[in-house]
């Protein structure tokens, strides 16, 4: 699988960016995909999955109520909405894939992840 993200850019705080991410698989039904991102000097952090078979999702603690992440079946894509971007939204954020476990697991760690995007910037200015 590869992935392509895309979307990134500047916002100042209290704005919305929409993250895309591409994938080259025949079929995504049995994998899920995530988001994670990256400030500078600090870890990869988990922020949002989805099962894309069953559209079940998980989301980091700091970004529910503010952010969705969607699929689009006929485009292989995933999204991730981004609304009341905050300053310590600010990171490289990555888009990653692997195969779905069990009925309604969610994968939070970056070790789960078998395949990875680019990165994309978000820079969110206060």
């Amino acid at each position: 699988v590869q992935l392509q993200a895309s979307g990134g850019g500047l916002v100042q705080a209290g704005g919305s960016l929409r993250l895309s991410c591409a994938a080259s698989a025949r079929t995504l039904s049995t994998y899920s995909m995530a988001w994670f991102r990256q400030a500078p000097g600090k870890e990869r952090d988990f922020v949002a999955a989805v099962r894309w078979n069953a559209g079940i999702t998980g989301y980091a603690d700091s970004v529910k109520g503010r952010f969705t992440i969607s699929r689009d079946n006929a485009k292989n894509t995933v999204y991730l909405q981004m609304n009341g971007l905050k300053p310590e939204d600010t990171g490289d954020y990555y888009c990653a894939a692997t195969w779905a476990v069990g009925d309604s697991y969610i994968g939070r760690s970056k070790e789960e992840y078998f395949y990875w995007g680019q990165g994309t910037l978000v820079t969110v200015s206060s």
